[in-house]
């Protein structure tokens, strides 16, 4: 379904306080003197994957456009501002009109980047750019590193199909763009309502713990789903005694019983014995779903287990271990007056420790080999080689500060199946590595 004409009734409130105060304090002494208007290029981008990953994924664009229309201060903010003494009154009076009126690029939503690539560019004047820092690296980072780890347990799933179900694990509006994320990593549904309702992901669920034990008897618990939810539900099998659950589950919903689902124990040998068992009983088809903090080398290690799908939560939603993709937002070019006209010149920071930044608005485009199969991820300043040309990546989201990207999810979901099926077969490997492809940089480090 196209969820971009679905016109959901959600409201999206000011993204305006998601900031740091020094972006206004910033921006106050811009206006001082004179620099704010000064045409700007600020680019996103990670100077290294987290430890062991072979490939990052984009994920958050829809909702950073979404932040960018909705960054706007009203009184009551404007109020607060000034109680406080953010910022002066001429610069309160400068963000009671504040609308973005810039250029954004980037990758496109799904797609996956590696070290240096330049993720999204923000052009615009200083003043509107600096702004945006803190809640474009906000969505990009939580998301990116919840795709990410969705995406390795999609590839160690082999198929298979994955639910989301870390609500619990996480803030509560986290939850929901964390169900986003997975979508575009692989996951098929989640268990999360608020995810369903905003982003029309399948939502799936049937009973818990609980509600076995409410009942005087397993039995009686099964029956009462049934009666509800008919033969084909998922009936939770591991309350009591396992080979019991099965046995009384298959007597009160028949062979035609949707599923059972198992959360505990060793789910690979339970798996297999469940199986079995099922098939006996005449309950050839029905399926098999695990649970259980699984990550995705759980996921892997029951690649040979009778298991239809898996259920995850904690750690898809704490990114498998990795809960930020590490990006940063850096100006990279300005001009040298508040001329339009005035050309860019490439600026960067020079310190120690691994921090450093490459100066000059950049491209970047993907090499192939001769069966498709992408080599290295090339960055440059200038001109674009013509025989990368048809390999750019960045592409246009927001002209002259109106969003031109808006695109339904499953379209962001099928591109970075096809982007990490372009990859190396290292690439899925959950095996620590360095990025699957090298970073190269065209016409040297700086250009404008």
């Amino acid at each position: 379904m196209d969820t971009a004409d679905l016109a959901l009734p959600v409201t999206v409130p000011s993204t305006a306080l998601f900031t740091d105060q020094y972006e206004l304090t910033m921006l106050q002494a811009a206006l001082k003197a004179g620099t704010a208007a000064r045409h700007s290029v600020f680019e996103v981008f990670t100077r290294r994957l987290p430890h062991g990953r072979r490939y990052g994924v984009v994920a958050g664009t829809g909702r950073v456009l979404d932040a960018v229309e909705n960054f706007r201060f009203d009184p009551a903010m404007l109020g607060f501002l000034r109680e406080k003494a953010v910022v002066d009154e001429e610069t309160l009076d400068w963000l009671a009109g504040y609308r973005f009126s810039g250029d954004i690029w980037g990758y496109p939503e799904g797609e996956v980047y590696f070290p240096g690539s330049p993720i999204m560019r923000v052009e615009g004047s200083f003043a509107e750019c600096v702004l945006l820092e803190t809640v474009i690296l906000s969505i990009l980072n939580h998301d990116s590193a919840i795709a990410a780890a969705a995406s390795r347990m999609s590839s160690a799933a082999g198929g298979r199909p994955l639910i989301e179900m870390g609500a619990r694990r996480t803030h509560e509006l986290a939850a929901v763009a964390a169900s986003r994320a997975a979508y575009i990593g692989g996951f098929s549904s989640t268990s999360d309502l608020a995810a369903g309702f905003r982003y029309n992901i399948p939502t799936v669920g049937t009973s818990a713990h609980a509600f076995t034990l409410l009942h005087d008897t397993e039995r009686d618990a099964f029956r009462a789903q049934v009666d509800t939810l008919g033969a084909g539900t998922t009936l939770l099998v591991d309350t009591y005694d396992v080979t019991e659950a099965v046995r009384a589950a298959v007597e009160v919903a028949g062979p035609e019983l949707g599923a059972v689902r198992i959360d505990s124990g060793d789910l690979l040998l339970v798996a297999h014995r469940v199986r079995q068992q099922l098939d006996e009983l005449g309950a050839r088809d029905t399926r098999i779903v695990v649970t259980s903090d699984l990550d995705e080398y759980a996921i892997a290690s029951l690649a040979a287990a009778p298991v239809d799908a898996y259920g995850v939560g904690t750690q898809l939603v704490t990114g498998s271990g990795h809960p930020t993709a590490s990006m940063v937002y850096k100006l990279v070019a300005r001009a040298g007056t508040a001329d339009p006209g005035a050309p860019l010149m490439p600026v960067a920071k020079k310190s120690t420790g691994g921090k450093t930044s490459v100066g000059g608005r950049k491209w970047a485009a993907r090499r192939m080999d001769a069966d498709g199969v992408a080599q290295a991820e090339v960055i440059g300043t200038g001109e674009v080689p013509p025989e990368l040309a048809d390999r750019q990546l960045l592409v246009p989201l927001v002209r002259g500060g109106e969003v031109v990207a808006r695109e339904p999810l499953d379209v962001v979901r099928d591109r970075h199946a096809a982007a990490r099926a372009g990859l190396p077969l290292s690439a899925t490997q959950l095996s620590r590595g360095e990025p699957v492809l090298p970073t190269e940089y065209a016409h040297g480090p700086s250009g404008s």
